[in-house]
């Protein structure tokens, strides 16, 4: 997100799971009458516990869409792509271990303990 839109930034703080704004950038958003899209990019920062090994930036994984608690009834997806990181010493690619999603779904894991409690399990 562009700096002049620090306000925007601040709003969106308060919206999404914290955990975001630690590791991706809001590159953009999207809205229309039924949902709203946010995407967002892994920042450029080495994972945790690679801070001393030479990795090298090789772009990002696929976007994976996941989805968050409506916005003003639209549903919230959250496009996000993951940096792929390649290790000059082992040769292998490297990535975070970001856990914000609930296992087994699409769902943040805010979203999905809501609606588990709302439902008494996760609707299909």
């Amino acid at each position: 997100m562009e700096e002049n839109n620090e306000h925007l930034l601040q709003l969106a703080e308060l919206i999404l799971p914290e955990e975001i704004f630690e590791f991706f950038d809001i590159t953009r958003i999207e809205s229309n009458e039924n949902q709203v899209d946010m995407y967002l990019d892994e920042k450029h920062e080495k994972p945790e516990g690679y801070e001393l090994v030479k990795l090298t930036s090789k772009g990002f994984h696929l976007p994976i869409c996941i989805q968050d608690f409506p916005l003003r009834e639209k549903a919230l997806y959250l496009h996000v792509r993951r940096r792929r990181w390649f290790s000059e010493s082992t040769g292998k690619i490297v990535e975070r271990d970001w856990e914000s999603v609930a296992k087994g779904t699409r769902l943040t894991k805010g979203f999905a303990t809501f609606l588990k409690g709302l439902f008494g399990q996760l609707p299909d």
